[in-house]
C-alpha cells in the first residue's frame, strides 16, 4: 500500500475534474456519481452528450449514470477484483496493452500477467454474473481509447478487499498507459468537502502532514523542531474501527470526537454504544447535538463552514480560500480556536491568532503546499498541489514522465469472497450508500425542510422479482434483519436494484442501517465492509415480538 500511495498521490485524484470532458473513455465504478458527486457527474454527462466521449459503468445498481453509458457491467457486490482481472486478461490476451509504457515506466508486469491469465471471461461470468461478451466489449472500449479515466468512490473501498480493489484499478490504468497523461488517470471521489485536506494535514494515524510516516526518525525530528517539543511517539496510532475494540479491552480511557457520528456511521452500530459508555471521559465537538453527542460528558459547539475562514482542499487537490460569511452562532467557535484554547489549558502554547498563521506552518512542513500562499489564492482562486515554490503554477495532473516512487508497481491480486455471503436463512445481500437529498448521518441535511421534503424517510430498495418472492408490496413497512440486528423501513420496489440485493441509505437514525452491517475490515486500510452483508426481509407482524430496537438507547447525560 505504501508503494501505491507513493505512485498515486496518497489517495488523491491524479487529474483535474475539468479534464474528464476531454477523456475519450470514462470508466465509473463503485460510485453513484449523479447523487453523491453531482457536479462531477455533470462533467461526465457533458463529455458523453456534447463531445461524443464513451462511458463505461460498473455497478450492481441501475444508476442514473447508466443511461449515458455505452455499456453497463452489472456485477455481484464484492466481485470487483475478479471483474478488473477479467478486463486485464482480455486486454493482454488481445495485445491491447501499452507495451512501451509498461517497459519504460512500470515494474512487476510479469506477475500481474500470470495472475490475470486465469481470469477468463467465462470464469469472471461465474463469479460476477457479468456476461462474458459484455466484459469483452468493455475491455476493448477502454483499451482502445487514447485517453481513458477511471472514477471510483466508496463502492470500491468499503470492502474487506478495498485495498485490493484500488490496486486493481491502478493496474488497469497503468496497463493501458493512462497515468501521467492529461485526461487520463485514476480518480477517487472524496466523500466530504475537505477529506483530501484533512489527509494532507496528517489526519491519519500513521503520518504527519504531507504523508510523512511517523515511524521515520527524520520526520519526527522535523516536527519536533517546528512545534518546539521533544520525543514525539514513534508508533502509528489507531483508526476509529480499531479504537472501539481497544476501549472494550481497557486500552483507551478517554476519547475526543470531532465532526464524527459513529453511533450511526460505524458498522454493527449497536455494538458502538457500549464501548462509548464504558469510557471514563467522552468529548464530542460538532455543529449540532448528534446521537454520539448525547453520550458525551462534554459537548463543544463548533462553527459551520460559513462561520469561519481558512482553506479547504477539494477532491482534485485544489486548495481553496474560504471566507467567513456570517458571525459564529453565540457560544460556538471555529474548530481551530477550540483546539488552540484546549491546548493552552493543557499546557502547550498553541497561540495562533489567525488561520493564515496556521497555513504558514502548513507551508513549512508540507512540501506540496510550500508554494501556495493566501495572496496567491486570493489572486488566482485556487491552486492544485504539488506546488513546491511560489513561482510554481500548481499541478493539474500527477506523474507526468515518472511516478513519485520511480516506477509504477503492478500488484498481482487474486479475488477473495466477501466476509459474509447470503445463505438459506439470510438470502439477500445488503449494500449501503447515500441518496441525493441527504448527507452522511443527516446531522445537517435533516434539519433542512426542503431536503426532508424530498427524502423524508429511509427506503429499502428492492427488485420487483424479490418483492414478489417475499410477498412485499411497494410502500409497505418491512423489517430488515441481519445476524447483528434489525431495522424498520419502507419498501421501494425499484428497477435500480439487482435481484438478490437490497440497497438502504445510512442517513436515518430511526432506521440506522449500520446496525446491520458487519464489522469486518480491510486488513490494510481498516475500512469496514459496508457494501456486502447477508440479510433477510420480514413483513411487519411476522417477526418475533421482541422490543423494537429502531431507537438506539442513549443513556449518558450531556454537560
Amino acid at each position: 500500500m505504501a508503494g501505491l500511495a507513493a505512485a498515486f498521490g496518497s489517495g488523491a485524484m491524479t487529474n483535474s475534474i475539468e479534464e474528464l470532458e476531454e477523456s475519450d473513455c470514462i470508466l465509473v465504478t463503485g460510485s453513484n456519481t449523479s447523487e453523491t458527486h453531482p457536479v462531477i457527474a455533470t462533467f461526465i454527462k457533458r463529455a458523453v452528450r456534447l463531445k461524443g466521449k464513451t462511458l463505461i459503468v460498473i455497478d450492481p445498481r441501475r444508476l442514473y449514470l447508466t443511461r449515458h453509458a455505452a455499456i453497463w457491467l452489472r456485477q455481484r457486490p464484492g466481485s470487483d477484483v475478479a471483474v478488473l482481472n477479467g478486463l486485464m486478461h482480455i486486454i493482454i490476451r488481445d495485445n491491447l496493452h501499452d507495451q512501451g509504457y509498461i517497459a519504460e515506466r512500470t515494474e512487476n508486469f510479469e506477475a500481474l500477467a500470470e495472475t490475470v491469465s486465469r481470469y477468463t471471461p467465462e470464469m469472471v461470468e461465474r463469479i460476477s454474473g457479468i456476461p462474458a461478451a459484455n466484459l469483452e466489449k468493455a475491455a476493448h472500449i477502454y483499451a482502445s481509447a487514447p485517453r481513458a479515466a477511471i472514477c471510483y468512490a466508496m463502492g470500491i473501498t468499503q470492502h474487506i478487499t478495498g485495498t485490493d480493489n484500488v490496486k486493481s484499478l491502478a493496474n488497469l490504468a497503468m496497463l493501458c498507459g493512462n497515468v501521467g497523461i492529461r485526461s487520463g488517470g485514476v480518480h477517487p471521489l472524496r466523500g466530504q468537502n475537505n477529506v483530501q485536506g484533512a489527509c494532507d494535514m496528517g489526519g491519519l494515524p500513521n503520518v504527519f502532514s504531507g504523508y510523512k510516516p511517523v515511524t521515520v526518525p527524520e520526520n519526527r525530528w522535523k516536527m519536533e523542531r517546528v512545534w518546539g517539543v521533544r520525543n514525539l511517539p514513534d508508533w502509528a496510532g489507531m483508526t476509529m474501527t480499531e479504537m472501539l475494540p481497544a476501549i472494550s479491552e481497557g486500552k483507551i480511557k478517554a476519547l475526543y470526537i470531532i465532526g464524527e457520528n459513529p453511533v450511526i456511521s460505524d458498522p454493527d452500530a449497536s455494538q458502538t454504544i457500549p464501548p462509548l459508555e464504558k469510557l471514563d471521559f467522552l468529548v464530542v465537538q460538532d455543529l449540532f447535538l448528534t446521537e454520539t453527542g448525547k453520550l458525551a460528558d462534554v459537548v463543544l459547539p463548533a462553527s459551520s463552514f460559513a462561520e469561519k475562514s481558512g482553506t479547504f482542499t477539494n477532491t482534485e487537490r485544489r486548495v481553496l480560500l474560504v471566507r467567513r460569511a456570517i458571525l459564529p452562532v453565540r457560544g460556538s467557535l471555529p474548530d481551530w480556536q477550540i483546539i488552540c484554547e484546549l491546548s493552552q489549558r493543557l499546557g502547550f502554547p498553541m497561540d495562533y491568532t489567525t488561520p493564515q498563521e496556521i497555513f504558514q506552518e502548513i507551508r513549512q512542513v508540507t512540501p506540496a503546499y510550500a508554494g501556495i500562499t493566501y495572496e496567491r489564492l486570493e489572486r488566482q482562486g485556487g491552486l492544485q498541489w504539488p506546488c513546491p515554490h511560489p513561482d510554481h503554477p500548481g499541478t493539474t495532473y500527477l506523474h507526468e514522465g515518472r511516478f513519485t516512487r520511480g516506477l509504477g508497481q503492478f500488484s498481482a491480486i487474486d479475488y477473495r469472497e466477501p466476509a459474509e455471503l447470503p445463505d438459506e436463512e439470510y438470502p439477500l445481500i445488503l449494500t449501503t450508500g447515500r441518496v441525493l437529498y441527504q448527507y452522511h448521518t443527516g446531522t445537517m441535511s435533516r434539519r433542512a425542510p426542503g431536503l426532508v421534503q424530498k427524502a423524508p424517510e429511509c427506503r429499502v430498495e428492492i427488485a420487483a422479482g424479490d418483492a414478489d418472492k417475499f410477498g412485499i408490496n411497494d410502500g409497505e413497512m418491512v423489517w430488515v434483519r441481519s445476524r447483528r440486528g434489525r431495522i424498520k423501513a419502507r419498501a421501494l420496489v425499484s428497477t435500480k436494484a439487482i435481484p438478490g440485493t437490497i440497497f438502504v441509505s445510512f442517513h436515518y437514525y430511526e432506521a440506522a442501517v449500520n446496525k446491520l452491517t458487519i464489522a469486518a475490515l480491510d486488513p490494510v486500510a481498516k475500512i469496514p465492509a459496508y457494501k456486502v452483508c447477508a440479510v433477510k426481509l420480514e413483513k411487519m407482524g411476522e417477526s418475533p415480538g421482541e422490543k423494537s430496537p429502531e431507537d438506539l438507547p442513549l443513556q449518558k447525560g450531556v454537560a
